[in-house]
């Protein structure tokens, strides 16, 4: 079944100043907008809580992530526009938009969360409203999203620096579903944020795991670690890319036992090879077959943890499997000199 396509925060905020604005000119209220995103499809889709003055004008837009699991879906994206004296077309968040508090992003600290693409997209509708109706003089043009702020927790703005609510985004104005590149475009922002803030060395971790045990039991303030999800492979590469001569990877051993076998996406339907990495290892360090046979049976890494250490083999193992991920991550950015790699690996069995 081909998925719902579904359309950006970016495309909502457009759409909504457009309708505002031809309200405001037109004395009249609009039920349905369109505009054409920057992929060229065209988006129509209906106005909510229309309101109209003679110099003012708002309304909303409600956001469709087709099928795309989104926390933004549903919310309502509002454009409030106003008539100024001044000839020039100003952009600004109001409610529920988040505010840039740390460099490294496209817009300046201080200013709104609204993505380049989306401020393009704004701007060039209210131009061509302008245009239409003849009008020489400016707009102030506010856009929100009550309830962002909220919902901004469920995001990886508060990581990134962006505090009080949402962004609005948006390269192509259209959501697809499944965007393994949406992810891998945030892992770099969050990798941009800690360059331009002078971090020295970079620790990526796939999730929270990883960032709970950083605040346990590593010497680094949680808020410094990347968020690599499953894309530790995009995320060396960028990182390398971007400027860092020394990354440190911290992961429990269900994921990063995949490293040691050349795995660098360590998502589940991507490969799954934990027990025979584990198993393979342990055959180098034992004759006993039984034991290897028992740890290609189990269904989880503590498990086999376990028998690694009824083995009396743990720390032979676990020193041939950091040492091949070692191996794969520096064969991955090609051995440079000039770059420091460490991987700190832990489970609740391992410890680290």
């Amino acid at each position: 079944m081909k998925l719902r396509n579904g359309f950006t925060t970016g495309t909502c905020a457009a759409i909504a100043t457009k309708a505002a604005l031809r309200m405001l000119f037109n004395g009249e209220a609009v039920c349905k907008e369109s505009v054409v995103t920057p992929s060229g499809e065209k988006v129509e889709t209906e106005i909510f809580e229309a309101f109209f003055s003679e110099r003012e004008a708002s309304c909303a837009v409600k956001k469709d992530s087709g099928d795309d699991p989104d926390v933004t879906n549903g919310i309502l994206i509002f454009s409030s526009v106003t008539l100024t004296d001044e000839p020039e077309i100003v952009i600004d968040g109001g409610e529920g938009i988040g505010r840039v508090t740390k460099p490294g992003l496209y817009q300046k600290v201080g200013e709104a969360a609204i993505n380049k693409v989306p401020l393009q997209m704004i701007r060039s509708e209210a131009e061509y409203v302008k245009d239409i109706y003849d009008y020489e003089g400016g707009i102030k043009i506010i856009i929100s999203a009550p309830g962002g702020a909220e919902i901004a927790k469920k995001t990886f703005n508060p990581r990134l620096g962006i505090e009080g609510g949402i962004s609005i985004l948006g390269s192509s104005g259209i959501v697809k579903p499944m965007s393994e590149k949406a992810i891998i475009d945030t892992i770099k922002l969050e990798i941009d944020v800690r360059k331009a803030a002078s971090q020295e060395k970079l620790i990526l971790t796939p999730g929270n795991y990883g960032l709970d045990y950083i605040k346990k039991n590593y010497d680094a303030d949680p808020a410094e670690a990347v968020l690599c999800s499953n894309y530790v492979g995009e995320a060396l590469d960028y990182a390398y890319e971007s400027g860092f001569k020394h990354i440190i990877l911290i992961g429990h051993l269900g994921k990063f036992v995949k490293l040691a076998g050349g795995i660098m996406n360590t998502h589940s339907h991507n490969a799954d090879c934990r027990m025979e990495i584990l198993a393979s290892n342990a055959a180098e360090e034992t004759d006993d077959i039984s034991a290897v046979r028992d740890i290609l049976k189990c269904i989880n890494v503590d498990e086999a943890v376990r028998i690694l250490k009824d083995k009396g083999i743990l720390e032979g193992v676990m020193k041939r499997i950091k040492e091949k991920a070692l191996f794969y991550v520096n064969k991955r950015l090609y051995d440079p000199e000039d770059l420091k790699t460490e991987i700190l690996i832990f489970s609740d069995e391992l410890g680290d």
